[in-house]
């Protein structure tokens, strides 16, 4: 008993010494809370954003390891490809790691604009002052230029027409073209490869969590089962969608290939054949500009988008503008027979008649459903609180087989493991944590019910 009352003295100072320690931290200024029960997750995306910049971060420091961020030196191959490829293949769990990173930075891209539109819909951005939101906007676009410094670093066919694009769109900037090619590019492949990969690594991050710091606000919400779930989809997504290491570049391959989603706007903008300066870079400059001055522009105290008819149509028709931009983005004309130039160009009238399509569309659109909604809340009589949606004896039983379920699936991912079948692996483990975060809420939702 005496050794007991000591050892548990020895932790109860060891716990104090740490927590006392951290009293004069930034992290003591901060006030979490972990919820006892369900919390829309909407509120805190930019948290769950946050833990998968965390989860980026860890995988990313072991892929360095790893890489090499140079051309020359590995045969016929380039080293920043060779690396690559000896991580997918033979570094043991680098095939994990890199699928991890990359769906990773996929969801985080996701995750920020998801987090951009609940707080311009809900109003929240208005409670709190127009620096958190002027730092998230500033944030999303880093975001982006981190994901697109990524995928660079592979130097496989899609990187090589990226890093063209991003060359020539820096070359064709007005007065300083050619000196902000020189400084982001260099001048060559030899150069760019050390370039993006000092950014990647370093000056984008350093950035990020300067502004991080700025941006989240004092309360954070840490929920448990959300973050699992996150995680786990990221596994599960990373086991059924595989990142490719596709062909190393050659400017003489003919294969035509199609940027990241989130950059294939941008793509065809460039490939209307206008101005490379006005499509590439001025019209989305106008279009982030237009976002930084919402704050300073919807002043009113309205917070609920159905109060806000001009700004909830001007916020779904954003979204439509996204939409059709980043599917045109995609389009190749199918006719093999056309030249290459022929085939990746996109036709103007086309193009920007379906902007102008799905901006009418979805401005008026948008005013008609407000209105009718209007209408429908004028004539709705409050309707009788339902019950808990699950008894208690029903929960017991969904619980014990979602526990059910969790040994089978750790089983399952075992004999993956044993036989070797990777992408089985990854979702099997996403599926373990997706679960563990449904039983973990499932049993926050029973404390609540009536015995």
């Amino acid at each position: 008993m005496a050794q007991q009352q000591e050892k548990r003295n020895v932790i109860s100072k060891l716990y104090h010494w740490f927590v006392d320690g951290l009293q004069r931290t930034v992290f003591m200024g901060v006030q979490y809370t972990f919820p006892k029960r369900f919390v829309s997750p909407l509120g805190y995306l930019g948290t769950l954003t946050g833990m998968v910049f965390l989860v980026l971060g860890i995988t990313g420091g072991l892929l360095m390891i790893y890489y090499q961020p140079t051309l020359a030196g590995c045969g016929n191959l380039t080293c920043a490809f060779a690396s690559v490829q000896r991580i997918n293949n033979d570094v043991p769990y680098g095939w994990l790691l890199r699928n991890i990173h990359y769906t990773a930075s996929n969801a985080m891209v996701l995750l920020a604009v998801l987090h951009l539109y609940y707080q311009y819909f809900s109003g929240r951005f208005k409670i709190k002052n127009e620096v958190l939101w002027v730092t998230g906007i500033i944030l999303g676009i880093i975001t982006g230029v981190e994901a697109y410094s990524g995928y660079d670093l592979i130097f496989n066919q899609r990187a090589g027409l990226a890093i063209e694009i991003g060359s020539s769109l820096a070359n064709s900037s007005p007065i300083i073209g050619n000196t902000l090619r020189l400084a982001t590019f260099g001048a060559g492949f030899t150069d760019f490869v050390l370039r993006l990969y000092a950014a990647h690594v370093f000056i984008l991050p350093m950035i990020m969590l300067i502004l991080v710091f700025i941006h989240f606000p004092r309360y954070l919400v840490f929920d448990l089962p959300i973050i699992s779930v996150v995680v786990g989809a990221i596994f599960m997504i990373a086991g059924i969608f595989p990142v490719q290491l596709s062909t190393p570049y050659s400017p003489s391959n003919p294969s035509l290939t199609i940027p990241e989603w989130y950059l294939t706007a941008i793509y065809a903008l460039l490939r209307t054949e206008y101005d490379r300066f006005v499509m590439g870079a001025l019209m989305p400059g106008l279009l982030f500009i237009m976002a930084l001055v919402i704050p300073f522009v919807d002043t009113s105290k309205k917070m609920n988008w159905r109060e806000r008819p001009f700004f909830t149509a001007l916020g779904v028709t954003s979204i439509g503008q996204i939409i059709v931009t980043t599917a045109w983005g995609f389009y190749i004309n199918p006719n093999t027979s056309l030249p290459t130039l022929e085939r990746l160009l996109v036709p103007p009238q086309l193009y920007f008649g379906s902007m102008i399509l799905i901006t009418l569309i979805s401005f008026v659109g948008t005013y008609a459903f407000l209105r009718y909604i209007k209408a429908k809340e004028r004539i709705r009589r409050a309707a009788p609180s339902s019950g808990p949606i699950l008894s208690r004896k029903w929960t017991g039983l969904v619980f014990l087989a979602l526990v059910f379920s969790q040994v089978a699936l750790n089983g399952l991912a075992f004999l993956a493991v044993q036989q070797g079948l990777r992408n089985m692996v990854l979702f099997d483990v996403g599926s373990i944590l997706v679960v563990f975060g449904v039983i973990v809420h499932l049993y926050r939702y029973s404390q609540n019910l009536p015995f």
